[in-house]
């Protein structure tokens, strides 16, 4: 078992250096959090210098890993997502005191909701997004809504925020944040030793994120640019007739999962994890 320089283990032999993961700081419509460990098996098990994830959303994937190679980045078109990124890992501080102002009631979640995130300061719109992800039903993004419970305490707790906004800033350290298209990212850091994760929009779902941010014409033209990548890939969608015809080209393998926005209530899925590249 190899090891690496601070005498760690290294259980794959693949160069990576442990990692203290974090927490996702809120709930993200899409999130993986009931594929995550599978996922971070088959990255982990794949060699690489670089890591990539072109929408990395919350985080559910890129925060959870135990392990990291020399050079990582991050991106998400969004421009809510990448500039909470920044805060957390710049202003961890400023933006957690910026969110523990907060009340979890429905006449500020509607007065989030109505203000134009782009006339606001960083640690404003960061901590503006925060807040409407931790408190909207089910962490969605467009048609956000009031979330609360009859039997459970509050979605949003100030002292929890706190915690997961430090631990993320911590395993932010070093990691570059970028606001790219997804075609964009790929083209300016694929080389040999990269390794993309890629978690896009479900297929019949590609409006969840917000307007002009991603389109089913996409698809096609991801397997494309994919086909001729440098470094290698791994890449999760749900499992449709149309996912497994567009992306045939590349190994695609089923999995189980479950879909549900309230706990007991979730719905037996499959998703799909294609791998493929140089």
């Amino acid at each position: 078992m190899a090891r690496d320089s601070g005498g760690r283990r290294d259980p794959h032999g693949t160069g990576l250096t442990p990692v203290d993961p974090a927490r996702p700081v809120a709930p993200y419509v899409g999130g993986k959090r009931n594929l995550a460990r599978r996922l971070i098996a088959l990255i982990e098990a794949t060699p690489h210098t670089t890591y990539i994830e072109p929408f990395v959303g919350m985080g559910g994937v890129f925060l959870r890993r135990r392990s990291r190679p020399a050079c990582e980045i991050i991106n998400d078109l969004s421009g809510d997502v990448a500039n909470l990124f920044r805060c957390m890992r710049a202003h961890p501080d400023a933006l957690v005191a910026a969110v523990e102002m907060q009340l979890q009631t429905r006449s500020d979640f509607d007065r989030h909701q109505r203000q134009d995130p782009t006339l606001l300061t960083d640690i404003q719109r960061a901590a503006r997004f925060l807040y409407l992800q931790k408190v909207a039903f089910g962490g969605m993004v467009t048609g956000r809504e009031f979330g609360m419970s009859r039997d459970r305490p509050s979605r949003f707790r100030p002292s929890q925020v706190r915690e997961t906004v430090r631990a993320a800033a911590a395993r932010l350290d070093g990691v570059i944040i970028e606001q790219l298209p997804w075609s964009d990212c790929i083209a300016r850091y694929d080389r040999a030793g990269a390794l993309f994760y890629l978690d896009p929009p479900y297929f019949g779902c590609e409006a969840s994120y917000g307007a002009d941010l991603f389109g089913r014409d996409q698809f096609a033209a991801m397997a494309d640019q994919l086909g001729r990548l440098k470094g290698r890939f791994i890449l999760s969608l749900n499992d449709r007739p149309e996912v497994r015809e567009i992306f045939a080209a590349f190994d695609i393998e089923a999995t189980d999962t479950h879909y549900g926005l309230a706990p007991g209530r979730a719905r037996p899925a499959r998703e799909v994890i294609i791998t493929g590249g140089g």
